[in-house]
């Protein structure tokens, strides 16, 4: 079972969307036999909010589920109440970066695409503090919280349910300065720290890799559960999209993969880092 509370309530509403589809019934139709809004059958198979054990207990009885498969996802309606680490940190995480979180928290595998900065999970606290600080509206107190949730958010890579990380990265992420030469010398040795872990691959695309298949930065998320689809995040300056239909999935994951073969290999990669390391170093 997916290992984080975000990632329960998603794979609850699944399955209660896909219990629902099978029984060929609307969300009107549902709310009308149980004497609910067609919104509340709406926002629990969308993930919007927390489902009582109870409710589920009434859909599975309507739909004449399985008493297993009923066990199950009132099991998981109870868990997906419980909060994880990165809850205790408020408003360091905004309320839509949280869903985030705790589904990669959860996650198996992501592939990442990174056009302009590090991604997160590879930045050092120097490099994290700076590009906080660009942000004029957070105070000290909120610059040194939201790097906090960004180095935990790091121990995933190192921890037992490690993912595998592919990410590759633009040359222009390597070579765009944030802080001074030394704050980049620092965090291209963590990058080259954290590429030698075996679930970590880093690829760069060079500045000759010539067109390529992409809009902006991106994460593929996928999960251990089959019935887990897998999941596109974006992220904005004030909220985040989440792509889950599956031509979505399947037009970013063919983009990635143009991407990887266009990028430099993990070794060459890891050369050029190398070079761009010495330079910043002089």
């Amino acid at each position: 079972m997916a290992g984080s509370p975000t990632a329960r309530r998603r794979r609850l509403a699944i399955e209660l969307r896909r219990l629902r589809e099978e029984s060929s019934l609307t969300c009107s139709q549902v709310g009308k036999e149980l004497d609910w809004s067609s919104s509340k059958v709406s926002r629990m198979e969308t993930g919007q909010g927390r489902v009582q054990p109870s409710d589920v207990e009434a859909l599975c009885r309507f739909y004449g589920t399985p008493e297993e498969l009923r066990d199950l996802l009132k099991s998981l309606a109870k868990e997906s109440k419980t909060k994880g680490w990165w809850h205790a940190h408020g408003d360091a995480i905004p309320a839509w970066f949280s869903v985030y979180v705790g589904l990669e928290q959860a996650a198996s595998n992501l592939r990442s695409y990174q056009a302009e900065f590090i991604p997160g999970l590879l930045q050092t606290d120097e490099y994290a503090t700076e590009q906080c600080r660009a942000w004029v509206d957070h105070t000290p107190e909120d610059i040194q919280r939201m790097v906090g949730v960004r180095m935990r958010r790091q121990e995933l890579l190192t921890s037992e349910s490690a993912p595998d990380l592919w990410a590759v990265l633009h040359q222009s992420a390597l070579q765009h300065v944030v802080g001074s030469r030394q704050v980049m010398a620092r965090q291209l040795e963590r990058m080259l720290e954290i590429s030698k872990l075996k679930n970590v691959t880093v690829q760069v695309l060079p500045f000759d890799a010539g067109a390529y298949p992409t809009t902006g930065s991106y994460t593929i998320l996928g999960f251990p559960e089959q019935e887990d689809r897998d999941l596109v995040y974006r992220e904005g300056l004030t909220d985040s999209v989440y792509l889950e239909e599956p031509k979505d999935v399947a037009l970013y994951t063919k983009a990635f993969d143009h991407l990887r073969a266009l990028a430099l290999s993990p070794q060459r990669s890891t050369l050029l880092i190398t070079r761009l390391l010495e330079e910043h170093s002089r």
